[in-house]
């Protein structure tokens, strides 16, 4: 369950799907050493028989699809917007998350990302600005530039994040307490540079059929929700391992 319902992607057309999906089926039946219900009504009832075949090869499908994205899209989703990453400048794993300040879920996976950046000292964190909550989330986002471009992403961040759900007021005062002025989140909000990296991350989660914030990128892997540390840290794991 994530906190973005308004951010889902728009669906696959039904033909498209199916064939997807019947694809994806009969290829668990393959890898489960069933090659010899290829016939279409052996398939039909063996997923009657077995219908928990269908939520796994619809993850399957998901992940796969999710690879291919990720492959596709990698540079651009591991290029931190200025200042907005920690961590090791060379890291040889990036963990990337689509955030808002908004949502309930980001917040509460906070501290899970400053734990593996305090214990991980070969991890790049990147942080993709996906305002999707509402007006209060995109001034967020807004002065969260500002901060990146003026090296007090983590600062801001931080202090936002702790105020709980942000409010007009509660964006002044992190504002200030970065050393941001009204004037220089202004000229964001009108810049073409501020626009076009707004558009490109939600272009970016789309892409990846993310279906709200948090979206983690990891390796080839898409994690979305507050799947917590230690899924985390097993997904940079197997990122690390990954030839």
């Amino acid at each position: 369950m994530t906190d973005a319902e308004a951010s889902r992607p728009a669906g696959r057309s039904f033909g498209g799907w199916k064939i997807a999906l019947i694809a994806a089926l009969l290829g668990a039946l393959a890898g489960a050493g069933l090659t010899s219900l290829w016939s279409g009504r052996l398939v039909r009832d063996y997923i009657l028989a077995n219908p928990e075949v269908i939520p796994e090869a619809m993850r399957r499908l998901q992940d796969r699809d999710s690879a291919r994205a990720v492959a596709a899209h990698r540079a651009a989703i591991e290029t931190p917007f200025a200042g907005a990453w920690a961590g090791a400048a060379d890291g040889d794993v990036v963990l990337v998350e689509f955030f808002d300040y908004a949502c309930a879920y980001c917040r509460k996976s906070n501290p899970d990302v400053d734990r593996l950046l305090r214990e991980d000292g070969k991890l790049k964190m990147v942080w993709r600005e996906w305002p999707v909550l509402g007006p209060n989330s995109l001034a967020a986002a807004e002065a969260s530039l500002v901060a990146a471009k003026a090296g007090r992403f983590k600062d801001y961040h931080d202090r936002l994040f702790a105020a709980g759900r942000p409010t007009p007021q509660s964006i002044l005062n992190a504002q200030a307490a970065a050393g941001i002025s009204p004037d220089q989140v202004i000229a964001m909000r009108s810049s073409l540079e501020g626009r076009e990296e707004l558009e490109r991350n939600h272009m970016l989660a789309r892409s990846l059929n993310a279906s709200g914030t948090p979206a983690f990128v990891i390796g080839d892997q898409l994690l979305q929700g507050a799947v917590g540390y230690e899924a985390l840290k097993a997904a940079v794991a197997k990122a690390r391992a990954r030839p």
